[in-house]
């Protein structure tokens, strides 16, 4: 590889890009093109594909020849077991060697690969097999509960599949074309709606990597570790596919969630570059983490939601370099970077970052019309010639950096002012009893709506909402503050670690919901 993969400046980023560009990082093109033999089988001479730190701080590291043999057996399998092109293979198991030999074995049978978040109840798996209907299910143990839920289905546990694939070849040849549907992801968002997969092809690796380059920095010798479950979209696109993509081996957390081991990974695996949802820095803050700690560290990116001022400023104090946001939705990538690991590129507390090479982005009115500077709108991309909005607000300064406001639906109209969530909650998080906390809009008959803060923190009582409530407005506005406030001990969160916002707007008030009221 060559080509974009030795550019590290951002001016030269720019002026280098071109889609074409991206295509020639691969040995397949817009006719035949394998996700898994992009993956995995061209760099079985590269040594260590995967590292993967349990929950009970054990390391594990297999090669790119060991990880494509697997995957080439399990293929061969499928094909035994009658899995034709175009079925589903749905994979519940957590990152090990097992995991990423089936997806990427079910890819290379030219199947299409479903991860399965391994915390579902039979309800929720229920729900997603209803939905995409798999020739097989892969599970950790168990495999005859699941045969007796699911009757009709396929069911093979990790042990059931040891003892078939010795007797299976670790060749396979895969016969895909790039337009072949390859992963159906679901997202962890939780609405009333029944779950649907966003079906994704193997030409999808092409344009992952603009998000892999720019807004993760990956780049060849990178040491990199991702903590996301590979069953949501950052675990399985920017933890998994885009490292092995590049022949950078994947590090991956496996089980039980602790940042105590997380900082052990750090350490032992002397990472580089760590990507992670900003609920993971505040774990890692509260846990501890020191520049000692984190002492290998040259690049860390974020994504999934803004990342609170306190938790960047800590992160800058600690690693002595600004983390990098990136941002864009599952339908189209990743469109706003901030060039981890460039020369020449200012990293901006607050912002979202600058438009990735090759996307057109702005910020449109109600009539779709870009905006100017300084003016809040809609966060929207060019395609096709025409702008289309991608959910979230937003605002973009003078010198071309874009700002979130928060959710289409996270704005909060009260007494005819246009609150915003995310900048209640930025100041929210400045208080020093505040550990954590989210602001939905909740009805009320006078305002139509009012902003409600839900405050993880040791304190309680309505002298603490009063003092919140004060500290608020005297630092944003004497308007623009919680007016309902509710101390939890946790704030519910989607199993990709994102503030469920949805849960929060369901959730009944209850004796520690405490309001006050203004003549503002």
């Amino acid at each position: 590889m060559s080509g974009l993969l030795e550019i590290r400046s951002y001016p030269d980023a720019l002026r280098a890009f071109r889609w074409e560009a991206l295509w020639k990082l691969f040995d397949g093109d817009r006719d035949r093109l394998n996700l898994a033999h992009e993956c995995v089988d061209r760099h079985v001479g590269l040594g260590t594909a995967l590292r993967i730190k349990f929950d009970d701080g054990r390391v594990e590291e297999h090669g790119f020849r060991e990880l494509a043999a697997w995957a080439s057996r399990f293929a061969n399998l499928l094909a035994r077991r009658g899995v034709e092109h175009g079925d589903r293979v749905a994979i519940m198991l957590d990152p090990s060697l097992p995991f990423y030999g089936a997806l990427f074995g079910a890819i290379k049978r030219g199947a299409i690969a479903v991860p399965l978040f391994t915390l579902f109840g039979p309800d929720g798996v229920a729900s997603r097999v209803d939905d995409c209907r798999p020739k097989l299910l892969l599970v950790e143990r168990d495999a005859r509960r699941w045969r007796g839920i699911f009757p009709d289905l396929d069911v093979l546990s990790v042990d059931d599949v040891a003892e078939r694939l010795a007797d299976e070849r670790d060749r396979y040849a895969p016969r895909t074309a790039a337009t072949d549907l390859a992963v159906f992801q679901y997202t962890s968002g939780t609405t009333r709606a029944r779950p649907a997969a966003v079906r994704h092809t193997h030409r999808s690796v092409v344009t992952l990597m603009i998000g892999a380059l720019y807004g993760v920095g990956l780049e060849p010798g990178d040491r990199y570790f991702c903590p996301s479950s590979p069953a949501w979209g950052h675990g399985l696109w920017h933890g998994t596919i885009a490292p092995l993509a590049l022949g950078i081996p994947v590090g991956g957390y496996s089980g039980r969630f602790q940042a105590a081991r997380v900082m052990e990974a750090l350490t032992e695996l002397e990472i580089t570059n760590l990507a992670a949802a900003p609920t993971v820095f505040r774990m890692l803050r509260e846990a501890g983490l020191a520049s000692a700690s984190a002492r290998s560290l040259r690049k860390v990116s974020f994504t999934g939601e803004p990342m609170d001022s306190g938790t960047f400023e800590w992160l800058e104090r600690t690693l002595g370099f600004r983390p990098c946001g990136m941002y864009g939705s599952t339908e189209v990538g990743v469109v706003l970077v901030n060039y981890p690991g460039f020369s020449g590129y200012e990293v901006r507390p607050g912002a979202l970052g600058k438009p990735a090479p090759g996307w057109e982005v702005a910020i449109v009115g109600t009539d779709g019309a870009p905006l100017g500077p300084n003016q809040p709108g809609e966060i929207a991309v060019r395609r096709n010639g025409e702008w289309l909005p991608v959910k979230d607000r937003g605002w973009a300064d003078a010198d071309g950096y874009f700002h979130h406001s928060g959710r289409s639906d996270d704005v909060i109209i009260s007494s005819g002012f246009t609150m915003s969530a995310v900048e209640i909650e930025e100041v929210l998080l400045k208080h020093p009893d505040v550990r954590e906390a989210a602001v939905v809009g909740i009805a009320d008959e006078r305002r139509g709506l009012v902003p409600k803060a839900f405050v993880v923190s040791e304190r309680s009582g309505p002298e603490f909402a009063r003092e919140i409530q004060e500290f608020v407005k005297a630092r944003l506005s004497r308007h623009e503050y919680p007016r309902r406030i509710e101390i939890l001990s946790e704030l519910p969160k989607t199993p990709a670690g994102k503030t469920d916002r949805n849960a929060l707007r369901e959730r009944p008030g209850d004796a520690r919901s405490t309001g006050g009221t203004s003549s503002e």
